[in-house]
């Protein structure tokens, strides 16, 4: 019989996030009122972070599927086929919410999940990057923050032994109430190795696997669905607790038992605890599911069924195994110190039962819960309201060599070496280029492959008009990737997004996912996997509509690639890309001007996959090894970086006729990179991007220890380096405000 102990009333249901319309829903899809077990299942399967359903509809029309594509969106990461039997898996997870209200447990939580999806997946990660986005540096809660995603992001990737070797670090007022934490995790697989979550057979055993159960995370997912105001500190007890070490036992211990053959499938635990995961795991296989919630095992003293269901505490697998293995299993996991319990079997009833002792607390049909799931298709508006500003309107009011040491020391283009250098990125011994350039790239196994990464976006560009934003936010994964020598395959997307019932957020949402297809699509560069992050909202303010792109790409030699450091004097600076000096929504127009306005650059597809195809070609080939891709900051801040990096400085001579100095310096013109070349390979270059109608030109020279802009204003490379390394150490050394 059921216990319906709990009166089920309006505000109960309102408590548990759903709409009158919703419970009414779910009503009738049972014939009965639910019971509390039953109302918490529904409200953690139907929440925006768990069922997409104000995102789903627009999510359909994303390029998903390539000849090297083995799993796309649907599984716990994405699988692409590498070569040589290997397979690359990879994925990115927000962990927002939690972030903000205790930053290092949230933070940390983040990487243990995303590694989770991973290595459930059967492959040994082997790289983490993320992708952080705080508020205006002068808010009093802005270090606080900082200080604790960057110790737990640093605390559990190293200690589980993963080496995190790429990200980016943003700033911005409108995610003063609202942080995101953005993590993705790489891993290695055997193409013939992947392991699913769609459960087979009738009556296999269902194994709980790793850490106990607590009351930890109890309604993080609902959480991550809601917007937050000034009770959001009061929501502290939803915010997960990570144990790296334990997870590394769990990694082991699952790859172990993978490879005994006893899986049948496997689900983590994130989002919604066991409830998710079991279901899941039955309704891709269209089984029935019942368990014990009793066998569960629990670190903290009665435990109701509606806790246990609820809970997020982490570390936690539920695997299918095959009958008769059970003790080869347990033999495992105990070798590993960690918990298992069989705690039910597959049905084929089609309905997902729990029981506590013998008494059934919730029997629902397991189909539905997500396939009757809500899809909405929320109203939405266009935002394309910025018009297109001229160079000759935005007046440079300061030299150009105090505008360049001002624009690579402002918070957003200054070097983030105090955050990754928290970070372990040399752990495994297989990490080939560092944070700090425009991608990493880590060694496959022994090599000579390698896989390059890269996560970022310009969310200033998404916010004036998001279809130009989702292009360029792909485009540039696309040139980092190929800035370093490697082929792009796909990318993993985090949708961090406002409040999408209302038209102008949702029409972000719409217009970014239409710019990111269509990119995707033409640069053949799909997604295989990816999370969605909305209500990112405190007060009824929302954040910058910020679709982090986390891009992976092949290298076949990694001893040919390309780095951003100047290495050589007497080089040849030339520029591939055209030039016209778009300064709508660039960093000069926010730092120096004052002003975020504008339409931001248009993005030539066709452009990027020729100018982009054209550049890797060279440093394959051997003829180039120093590459920087030009984004924020044009021209003048990529040469910057590129001296920095390398000791050595250069001159660009002169800006092309007609073209105002700052706007050549400065405008963040797309489909664009800076190569330092040997005079003797100049001329044979320069004939090859004419014959493939490439735009490429010689713009400077490499020496000395300056650098020398148009009209001979001069900036000595060290004063360059110590106001671009010292913001963000000199910032985080102030004494920090009272949290």
């Amino acid at each position: 019989m059921f216990r319906n102990d709990v009166p089920i009333t309006p505000e109960l249901v309102r408590q548990h996030g759903l709409t009158p319309d919703e419970y009414e829903r779910f009503r009738g899809l049972i014939d009965r009122d639910p019971t509390l077990t039953e109302l918490g299942i529904v409200s953690a399967m139907w929440n925006e972070h768990c069922s997409y359903k104000s995102s789903r509809k627009h999510l359909r029309g994303l390029p998903t599927k390539a000849p090297w594509v083995i799993q796309g969106p649907g599984e716990n990461a994405g699988v692409i086929d590498i070569g040589d039997g290997l397979a690359c898996v990879f994925k990115m997870e927000s962990h927002n919410h939690p972030s903000f209200i205790e930053p290092y447990q949230g933070a940390a939580t983040g990487v243990g999940g995303i590694l989770r999806d991973v290595f459930t997946m059967g492959a040994r990660p082997i790289a983490a990057l993320n992708a952080l986005r705080f508020g205006s540096p002068d808010h009093p809660r802005t270090r606080h923050l900082v200080s604790g995603v960057v110790a737990g992001i640093g605390g559990y990737g190293n200690s589980f032994g993963v080496p995190t070797v790429g990200g980016a670090v943003g700033f911005h007022p409108r995610y003063d109430g609202n942080i995101l934490v953005n993590a993705m995790a790489v891993g290695l697989a055997r193409t013939d190795g992947i392991f699913y979550a769609a459960a087979t057979g009738i009556g296999n055993p269902i194994v709980y696997l790793g850490s106990k159960t607590g009351r930890d995370g109890i309604h993080g997912a609902s959480m991550a669905s809601a917007e937050f105001d000034e009770s959001s500190e009061s929501k502290r007890p939803t915010v997960q607790v990570g144990d790296p070490f334990a997870e590394k036992l769990l990694l082991e211990a699952c790859l172990e038992l993978m490879a005994s053959g006893a899986v049948i499938a496997i689900q983590d635990m994130g989002a919604a605890g066991l409830t998710c995961s079991a279901v899941e795991m039955g309704a891709k296989g269209d089984l029935g599911v019942e368990l014990h919630i009793e066998k569960v095992p629990a670190r903290e003293a009665n435990m109701s069924a509606y806790e246990m269901m609820l809970s997020e505490s982490q570390e936690r697998m539920l695997m299918v195994l095959k009958p008769g293995m059970e003790a080869e299993a347990e033999a495992i996991f105990v070798k590993w110190g960690l918990d298992f319990a069989i705690i039910g079997h597959t049905t084929d009833t089609l309905r997902f039962v729990v029981k506590h002792d013998g008494v059934v607390m919730a029997d629902l049909p397991i189909k539905e819960l997500g396939d009757e799931a809500p899809l909405y298709d929320r109203p939405h508006i266009a935002n394309t309201h910025q018009s297109v500003i001229a160079a000759a309107d935005v007046p440079a009011t300061i030299g150009h060599a105090e505008a360049l040491k001002r624009l690579v020391g402002s918070p957003d283009l200054s070097s983030k070496r105090w955050v990754y250098e928290q970070y372990d990125h040399f752990i495994g011994g297989n990490t080939v280029q560092k944070p700090g350039g425009d991608a990493a790239i880590v060694r496959v196994e022994d090599g000579p492959k390698g896989l390059a990464m890269t996560a970022d976006v310009t969310p200033r560009y998404c916010e004036a008009d998001p279809v130009q934003g989702g292009r360029q936010a792909v485009a540039e994964a696309w040139r980092n990737i190929t800035a370093v020598g490697a082929k792009p395959l796909a990318i993993t997307d985090n949708l961090n997004f406002g409040n999408p019932e209302k038209p102008e957020v949702m029409g972000q949402l719409v217009g970014c996912l239409k710019g990111i297809g269509e990119a995707c699509l033409a640069l053949d560069f799909p997604v295989v996997s990816g999370n969605v992050s909305l209500y990112n909202e405190t007060n009824g303010v929302g954040i910058l509509p910020t679709p982090t792109i986390g891009g992976v790409g092949l290298l076949d030699d990694v001893t040919r690639h390309a780095t951003i450091s100047l290495k050589r004097e007497g080089d040849m600076l030339v520029l591939v890309g055209a030039t016209e000096g778009w300064l709508g929504q660039s960093v000069y127009l926010s730092v120096v001007s004052g002003r975020e306005d504008g339409a931001p650059p248009p993005v030539d597809l066709a452009a990027e996959r020729r100018n982009g195809d054209f550049v890797r070609g060279l440093i394959v080939s051997g003829l180039v090894d120093t590459v920087h891709d030009l984004s924020d900051g044009g021209l003048a801040v990529a040469l910057a970086e590129m001296a920095i990096a390398g000791g050595i400085g250069a001159t660009l001579p002169e800006a092309p006729e007609g073209l105002p100095v700052h706007a050549y310096l400065f405008g963040e013109d797309q489909a664009r990179y800076l190569l330092s070349v040997a005079p003797e390979n100049v001329g044979d270059l320069l004939y090859s991007a004419n014959a493939q109608g490439i735009p490429a030109l010689v713009v400077g020279l490499t020496g000395s220890r300056d650098l020398t802009l148009p009209g001979g204003e001069t900036i000595s490379v060290a004063d360059l380096r110590k106001a671009h390394e010292d913001w963000l150490p000199n910032y985080m050394a102030t004494r920090p405000a009272a949290a």
